[in-house]
C-alpha cells in the first residue's frame, strides 16, 4: 500500500509539475495596454454569449487572460453600425465618446473579406461556427428544408418569430420576395421571441443556433430544433475569432496558443455546455 501511494504522490507531484511548467511557459509576459491586465471586448445585452458580465465570452475571454498569467477586464460595449465600426472603435482606435479600445475582441467573424477592409486589426483564432437555425412546433410546422419556396412556404400562413435587425430578420423579410413580411414577427431578444413561441404567439423562431439553444434550454421537448440550409441562403455558417491591433503579433501568437490549448483539453466545450450551448468546431 505504501509503495501505491508513493508511485500515487509521484505521478501526482510530476503532473503539478507540467502543469506549473505549462502555465509559465503561457504565462511569458506580452505587451498589453496596462501592464498585468488582458482588456477584452464583449458585446453587452448578446446571450448567451455575453452580458451583465456573464456568458459564452465573457468566460472564454477570462480563460485566456488566466491562463496567460494575466488580470481580466472585461469591457460590454454596443454594437454599432456593422462590423468594421465595432473593429475600429473597440479593436484599434477607440469610441468618439471616449471608450478607449480592448487589446482583444472576442466574437468576430474570422473572414477574409472582413480582414482585408480592415488593415489596423488582425483577426485570427477561430473557436466556434455559427449558423442559422428554426426552433418550431413540429405539430403546425413540417421540417424546414429543401429550397426557400418549399421550406418557408408555412410561413406565408404561419407566423415566424426573430430578433430585430438580425441576419435571420433580413433573410426572413426579403426570401420569396416578400411573400413573407406580414408573417414575420419581430422581437427584441431571441429569448423573447421563444417565450412566444411557447405561448403559441408564433409556431417558429429563427435566430443563429447558439441563441436559440441559449434561450430554450428549459423549452417543452416538443420543440424541436434543425439547422437552416437553403440555396437562397448564402451564408451557411461562419467562424467567429478574436482580434487584436494589426501590430499586437506577440499578444496574438499568446492568443492563439491559448485558445488551441482550452479546444484542446475541453475547456472550450464545458464553457459552452454550460451555458446550453454545443460547440461546432470551425
Amino acid at each position: 500500500m505504501k509503495n501505491r501511494r508513493g508511485i500515487l504522490r509521484s505521478m501526482v507531484a510530476l503532473a503539478l509539475a507540467i502543469a506549473s511548467a505549462s502555465v509559465a511557459a503561457l504565462a511569458e509576459p506580452v505587451e498589453t495596454m496596462t501592464p498585468g491586465r488582458l482588456r477584452i471586448a464583449v458585446y453587452d445585452d448578446f446571450a448567451p454569449y455575453s452580458g451583465g458580465g456573464s456568458g459564452i465570452d465573457v468566460a472564454i475571454g477570462r480563460e485566456l487572460a488566466t491562463r496567460l498569467g494575466l488580470e481580466p477586464e472585461l469591457v460590454e460595449f454596443a454594437a454599432d453600425e456593422d462590423m468594421n465600426d465595432d473593429l475600429r472603435n473597440m479593436v484599434w482606435k477607440g469610441h468618439y465618446l471616449g471608450t478607449r479600445p480592448a487589446d482583444v475582441m472576442l466574437h468576430v467573424p474570422v473572414d477574409q473579406r472582413l480582414a482585408a477592409r480592415n488593415e489596423q486589426v488582425r483577426i485570427f483564432g477561430p473557436y466556434h461556427l455559427e449558423s442559422l437555425a428554426v426552433i418550431r412546433d413540429p405539430k403546425r410546422v413540417p421540417p424546414v428544408t429543401g429550397s426557400a419556396a418549399r421550406a418557408l412556404e408555412v410561413f406565408t400562413r404561419e407566423r415566424i418569430g426573430v430578433e430585430t435587425a438580425t441576419l435571420a430578420d433580413d433573410f426572413l423579410l426579403q426570401v420569396l420576395n416578400g411573400r413573407l413580411r406580414d408573417n414575420v414577427v419581430h422581437f427584441k431578444t431571441v429569448a423573447a421571441a421563444v417565450k412566444a413561441m411557447e405561448a403559441g404567439d408564433v409556431v417558429a423562431v429563427m435566430a443563429t443556433r447558439a441563441e436559440i439553444e441559449g434561450a430554450s434550454r428549459d423549452v417543452d421537448p416538443r420543440f424541436e430544433l434543425s439547422a437552416v440550409r437553403m440555396p437562397e441562403l448564402r451564408i451557411q455558417g461562419w467562424p467567429l475569432g478574436m482580434a487584436v491591433k494589426a501590430d499586437a503579433t506577440a499578444l496574438a501568437d499568446a492568443l492563439s496558443k491559448v485558445m488551441a490549448d482550452i479546444q484542446r483539453d475541453g475547456t472550450l466545450a464545458r464553457i459552452f455546455s454550460d451555458h446550453g450551448v454545443t460547440l461546432q468546431k470551425p
